[in-house]
C-alpha cells in the first residue's frame, strides 16, 4: 500500500509527540492510535501505516544483542550496557547470550550495526585474506 505525503507527515508528526526525551512512550502511542481511529480523519490507514512503519524502526534501532563464548559477568554486563547507551542513546534494551562457537571475545549487534571482537570473527577475516 502506497502512503501519501499528507499521511507520512501525519503520522511523522504523531511519532515525535509520543516520544519522551528522545525515547519512545508505549503508553503514548497506544493512546494516539486509539485517538486517530476514533476520530477517522482522511487518510487514517496510511497515517496508522506509516506511524507502525516508524515504531518498528525505533524498536529495532534501539535494541541490541551480545554475545559471548562464556558467561558475562554482572560488571561487564553493566559496562557494555553504559558503552551501548552512551553510543546510540538512553533506552537500549540489550539482551545477553552465551555463543561457545566465538571461542573468545564479543559479537555485538546494535540495530543494524555489528562490531564483531570475537575469536571466530578474526580468523574468519585472516582466512578471508589469505
Amino acid at each position: 500500500m502506497k502512503v501519501g505525503k499528507q499521511s507520512r507527515r501525519d503520522a511523522k508528526a504523531l511519532f515525535a509527540a509520543c516520544c519522551v526525551s528522545g525515547v519512545l512512550d508505549e503508553a503514548k502511542v497506544r493512546a494516539a492510535v486509539a485517538a486517530v481511529i476514533a476520530q477517522k480523519p482522511r487518510g487514517y490507514v496510511g497515517t496508522l501505516t506509516h506511524l507502525q512503519r516508524l515504531v518498528k524502526l525505533d524498536l529495532d534501532r534501539r535494541s541490541a544483542r551480545v554475545e559471548n563464548a562464556v558467561e558475562t559477568s554482572p560488571a561487564q554486563r553493566e559496562a557494555v550496557q553504559a558503552a551501548l547507551t552512551a553510543k546510540y542513546g538512553p533506552g537500549m534494551n540489550v539482551t545477553f547470550a552465551v555463543n561457545p562457537a566465538l571461542i573468545g571475545g564479543l559479537k555485538i549487534k546494535a540495530g543494524s550495526d555489528i562490531y564483531d571482537g570475537s575469536v571466530a570473527g578474526r580468523l574468519a577475516a585472516l582466512n578471508d585474506t589469505l
